[in-house]
């Protein structure tokens, strides 16, 4: 698995990334990706696409809750101890280039928001994908906004590319939930229980938040192997 085997095979790499909106070791991950697939020596053969992933679909849309008070309700400490819970994520995304606030960040139902990824990747491809997955998190995790709020995701879906006629639409009616729950039943079909889950040529797999190496690594390992 060298770098010169690598630069020399002609293998093409699909990349799938089972992951939530308000998942932070999940953006941690798909930022580590990224910066693999830039370090690969053929990135431009490599795809990235986020496929959807609730993590409690139960949460109920608008509830508008505290993750840190949630937390402390939950597993005990009040809101103080549910930010101590996730003060060692914090201080791990500062060195992916990501900020979490979790005085303001909210609980949210992520279906909707997943529902407008799939739009997205429909309109765009995988980098409009992306770019919508982005501005969510940031919303979610940095801005403390709501992102089961309709008006929220209207303009959050705008910023991020999408046009807003089809976004309005997509959120008056039940498009693309099939997409949503296509995703998780494949997950589920692989046995995958956690996210971030990484999928790589439908055989390599990895889970959970790894380092930009182990990721590339991975790249190298698949397009040697011949796919």
């Amino acid at each position: 698995m060298t770098d010169q085997s690598a630069a020399e095979s002609t293998t093409p790499v699909s990349l799938e990334l089972w992951s939530d909106l308000v998942c932070p070791w999940c953006w941690i991950s798909k930022r580590r990706i990224e910066a693999a697939i830039a370090a690969f020596e053929r990135p431009h053969d490599v795809t990235l696409r986020m496929r959807s992933y609730e993590l409690d679909p139960q949460v109920p849309v608008g509830e508008g809750l505290g993750v840190a008070e949630h937390l402390g309700r939950k597993y005990g400490g009040g809101v103080e101890g549910g930010r101590l819970m996730n003060a060692h994520v914090s201080d791990v995304a500062v060195g992916d280039g990501l900020s979490f606030d979790w005085h303001t960040a909210v609980r949210a139902n992520t279906f909707d928001g997943h529902r407008l990824c799939a739009l997205a990747l429909e309109m765009g491809g995988p980098a409009l994908q992306s770019a919508a997955y982005e501005r969510f998190h940031a919303a979610h995790f940095s801005e403390g906004l709501a992102i089961d709020d309709h008006e929220v995701l209207q303009r959050l879906s705008a910023e991020a590319g999408l046009d807003e006629r089809r976004v309005a639409a997509v959120l008056a009616g039940s498009d693309y939930a099939d997409d949503v729950r296509g995703d998780e039943e494949l997950a589920r079909s692989m046995g995958v229980t956690s996210v971030p889950f990484l999928l790589a040529n439908g055989r390599a797999a990895l889970t959970g938040a790894r380092s930009v190496d182990d990721y590339l690594a991975l790249l190298r390992g698949v397009v040697t192997e011949g796919g």
